[in-house]
């Protein structure tokens, strides 16, 4: 390969470098940012220490390798090396870290969603595979227990099959800003008011409205979730509240509050995730898919809004999400 003029290889967006006689000869900006201004004119066995790295620079013929751990620990490069006129080495390196955590977590979503699923389906086909038997189908009591657990199975895999569509359709959204005027305080008096045959939810506000650029239906969903989330793990006698404040600054602030037995801080960072569960049993035992919250968090990110958990051992839960207001 015809050696390449430096000043093309400052063009390149990922890391270049000219490796002859053993030195870096040349490192372009992203290069020098990557491992440092000192590495031009180095022995290329101190400027990399990368093992796999050196052996594919060093070898006699081009290719490539994957390196990892080159600018912070757990990331990941492709290394191309391409020999030059007089035997250098011209030495590329293309960061695809985001693109193995978008695999590795497409793959972990994948495998998660077949368990959730596999679970109650084996259930299912375990009770029915038992009601097939004419002895047990005689047996009325026993019958209609077990016809009542392959209901809720079923009615737990509905959950889990409409919040995968649901968060399918949000992704598949995400990019294009929500249009409609959406009044907040309207809204959240709405959703309270869905479920006054379970728990008598107050709505507490600073502001008769309170308008925001949305989509209504999503917007209807992520109060729907919190409330819903602060009814299940609020305990029996918890107290839920729903609190709407309009800002300063422009923003709508709105608070979903319980008194039940809280989140220990280790689980806090991870709610949002897909399938992470605090406390897997009492979750499921709830009815939880495990998909709530971060249907939650992609929505709020669509609305250029925020979503944050705040929560104590012994001292409730309060969900809150910051939105922009609309202004008139």
């Amino acid at each position: 390969m015809t050696s390449p003029d430096p000043r093309l290889l400052e063009t390149v967006p990922i890391a270049a470098m000219v490796i002859a006689g053993g030195q870096v000869a040349f490192a372009n900006a992203a290069a020098c940012e990557l491992l440092g201004a000192h590495i031009v004119g180095e022995d290329v066995r101190i400027a990399i220490r990368d093992p796999k790295a050196l052996a594919a620079i060093t070898a006699q013929t081009d290719g490539t390798a994957r390196v990892e751990g080159l600018s912070v620990q757990g990331s990941r490069w492709n290394l191309t090396c391409s020999t030059l006129e007089g035997g250098a080495r011209l030495v590329m390196l293309e960061d695809v870290s985001v693109r193995a955590s978008v695999a590795r977590a497409h793959a972990d979503f994948v495998a998660n969603a077949s368990h959730e699923l596999r679970t109650p389906l084996a259930a299912i086909l375990g009770y029915v595979e038992t009601l097939e038997d004419p002895k047990a189908g005689e047996d009325a009591g026993l019958r209609a227990r077990f016809l009542g657990i392959i209901r809720h199975e079923a009615a737990r895999m509905q959950a889990l099959v409409e919040d995968l569509m649901s968060l399918s359709r949000i992704e598949a959204v995400k990019h294009d800003a929500p249009g409609d005027a959406v009044d907040m305080v309207a809204m959240a008096r709405q959703c309270a008011g869905e479920v006054r045959d379970r728990a008598e939810v107050p709505v507490v506000v600073n502001v008769e409205e309170a308008i925001v650029a949305g989509d209504r239906g999503q917007l209807a969903q992520v109060l729907r979730n919190l409330i819903d989330n602060a009814l299940k793990y609020g305990g029996p006698d918890g107290q839920v509240s729903l609190t709407i404040e309009a800002t300063e600054s422009g923003r709508l602030a709105i608070g979903v509050h319980d008194s039940g037995d809280g989140i220990a801080p280790e689980h806090l960072p991870r709610l949002t995730e897909r399938f992470y569960r605090a406390d897997a049993g009492r979750s499921r035992a709830a009815g939880g898919t495990g998909l709530g919250l971060s249907i939650v968090k992609h929505i709020v990110e669509r609305h250029r809004g925020r979503f944050d958990i705040a929560s104590r051992p012994g001292e409730g839960t309060t969900a809150s999400v910051i939105l922009p207001l609309l202004r008139g």
